[in-house]
């Protein structure tokens, strides 16, 4: 167990205002919020470095830095509370590629989301007027979009008209949503590659809601990434955490409750399953886990050779051709099965950053979905899928890293069977996470628990496993926080 690089022993009878178990980014946001109201902050984290889905690491060859999960940060740079923290002062610098999104097609050219609408339209051909209509007020309204979509239930919401124009078209299945509005191949495509992230079939309402939040984010504040890697983002919340007064000890799994100090208020950052194992409470039972991902990294002696040039041009590349095609991808993992032409997300770091590379050479950063808990090994399909768009890939390729959903959990205890959202985002679970609650952070105390050794102890849950759900954005944290902050008000 670690506090930097000394061990940490807290004095028995000292009572510690709050205790955060995890120190992912929303474990870390919900230490700040409470650090800066003045409360006394210690994280507790199982690995050796802090991070949780933002971690870094050379995982092919000396030299060769890797995102071990997430890679670009559209929702990070759109946060709101992160937009109030000074991570530029801690070493954050983001790097912003030309473009947003490429998504290249089977006749050697690619729809390249650019920040701009418009530009992003002209290459649509017959539906870049229904495009436009689509995106440009998602664009226009997306500063008060955030405030309601990255938070609890939003009753009532605060800016309800812009809600209102978003919610009239997120409700419908993304397939259907994009044959609806577009004629043309291009258009569906790329909204189908948007709202596949999703972690869904493409078929099942609400999944359209990813794909115009995250096409909302393309045009809006881009799709960013860290430079020198995802690790920078953990790193920065940890050193501005320190900065106001929290500790962080590293290398202590916490097994049981009973393994912590005493404290008023204990915030885990962890999913419904572990918090049930640690805590020993009765969450509300039939919480849904989605599907997992396989995921792959690369180092390579050369750019990914594209066969259309504009791919170059973004970070991000969805790969898997059609509308329908990615839709029966995802159809056929929600459905258990293993799809033959996955759905690949994609990302070229090295392009931009030239920290993750030695000179001259380049990393790739990829995953597909695959049912929950495969161990089927999909390198074959995924290599096949990027050969497709970008013959000779496999020629350029010096190391690759493998991971299935079985080591994705074994990295991290909250990719329960590989799934990284930390539950299923469907209709049923999208603000009901992890129950439906007016107040869904906060857990009922245990009764078991004397009095005597933890008096007034409160118990929340502050992962993504809350709304608003998935995403390096932090407002899981910070909601929960915000919700301590309440109840320390009614005490």
């Amino acid at each position: 167990m670690k506090r930097d690089s000394s061990s940490f022993r807290p004095p028995p009878s000292s009572l510690h205002n709050a205790l955060v178990v995890g120190s992912g980014p929303n474990g870390l946001a919900a230490a700040i919020t409470l650090a800066r109201a003045g409360l006394s902050v210690t994280v507790f984290e199982a690995n050796d470095t802090v991070g949780g889905g933002t971690r870094s690491a050379e995982l092919t060859l000396p030299g060769f830095t890797h995102d071990v999960c997430s890679a670009i940060h559209p929702l990070a740079v759109a946060s709101p509370f992160f937009r109030t923290l000074p991570l530029a002062e801690y070493g954050l610098e983001w790097i912003y590629p030309p473009a947003s999104i490429a998504h290249p097609l089977d006749d050697g050219t690619a729809v390249v989301v650019e920040r701009s609408v418009e530009a992003t339209s002209e290459t649509l051909g017959r539906d870049a007027a229904a495009y436009r209509r689509l995106m440009s007020p998602l664009v226009a309204d997306w500063d008060k979009l955030a405030v309601d979509l990255l938070g609890p239930l939003p009753l009532p919401p605060r800016h309800p008209i812009a809600l209102t124009r978003f919610g009239l078209p997120a409700v419908f299945p993304a397939r259907a949503l994009a044959k609806i509005l577009f004629r043309g191949e291009r258009a569906r495509a790329v909204f189908a590659g948007m709202a596949a992230h999703s972690m869904m079939s493409l078929d099942q309402p609400l999944t359209a809601a990813f794909g115009l939040t995250l096409g909302a984010t393309a045009h809006a504040v881009g799709w960013p990434m860290a430079r020198g890697g995802s690790q920078k983002i953990a790193d920065a919340l940890a050193a501005y955490l320190r900065s106001l007064g929290g500790e962080i000890v590293t290398g202590k799994r916490v097994e049981s409750i009973d393994e912590l100090p005493p404290a008023r208020e204990v915030l885990f950052d962890v999913t419904p399953r572990q918090l049930l194992r640690i805590a020993g409470h009765r969450l509300p039972e039939g919480y849904r886990y989605g599907v997992g991902v396989f995921k792959m990294d690369w180092a390579l002696d050369g750019p990914i050779p594209w066969k259309a040039a504009e791919c170059a041009r973004a970070a991000t590349v969805h790969l898997g051709g059609t509308l329908d095609e990615i839709a029966a991808s995802e159809r056929a993992v929600w459905r258990g099965e293993q799809p033959e032409r996955p759905y690949v997300l994609l990302a070229q770091h090295s392009l931009f950053d030239p920290t993750r590379a030695p000179e001259g050479q380049h990393t790739a950063w990829a995953y597909c979905h695959v049912p929950a808990g495969s161990t089927f090994d999909m390198t074959e399909r995924i290599e096949n899928q990027i050969e497709r768009f970008a013959p000779g890939f496999r020629d350029r390729i010096l190391a690759r890293s493998v991971k299935t959903t079985v080591e994705m959990e074994r990295y991290n205890a909250n990719y329960i069977g590989g799934d990284i959202n930390g539950g299923v985002q469907d209709i049923w679970q999208l603000y009901t996470r992890p129950a439906l609650s007016l107040v869904p952070y906060a857990i009922p105390t245990r009764r078991d628990v004397p009095l005597e050794r933890l008096p007034s102890q409160r118990l929340y849950l502050c992962s993504s496993s809350t709304p608003p759900g998935g995403g390096v954005h932090g407002m899981c944290g910070y909601h929960a926080a915000q919700v301590v902050l309440k109840q320390n008000k009614k005490v």
